[in-house]
């Protein structure tokens, strides 16, 4: 039923960009992405998005949805942040691509984009 909802949704808005946790992370989430946005992720309650799994900083990285993507930024992290297994401090994601912060790992992709299986 989530994933069917969330699928629904992508269909309203193109712009959209998602982050939808992976099945071997410790919880599920769906985070949306609007043009423009601006969102933290951390495990602190003053982030945009709240990640409360071990490993998270309180403000542990940026997601910044520009005209050519969405760009991603660590935010001095303790246990740094992670795309496709690689330690970044600044990277325009890709759809498709894994981005990890502590241990929960999500898939990115444009809302226009099927989800991978």
């Amino acid at each position: 039923m989530f994933r069917r909802a969330a699928r629904a949704l992508v269909e309203s808005d193109p712009d959209m960009w998602l982050l939808e946790s992976t099945s071997d992370s410790p919880s599920t989430l769906l985070f949306r992405l609007l043009p423009g946005s601006i969102k933290t992720v951390g495990r602190a309650p003053r982030a945009d998005f709240v990640v409360d799994a071990p490993l998270v900083s309180r403000l542990h990285c940026r997601l910044t949805l520009q005209a050519d993507g969405l760009l991603v930024e660590d935010l001095e992290s303790t246990n740094g942040t992670f795309v496709n297994g690689e330690r970044v401090t600044k990277l325009l994601l890709r759809t498709g691509d894994a981005l990890k912060v502590g241990r929960m790992e999500f898939t990115v992709r444009e809302a226009t984009a099927a989800p991978t299986a």
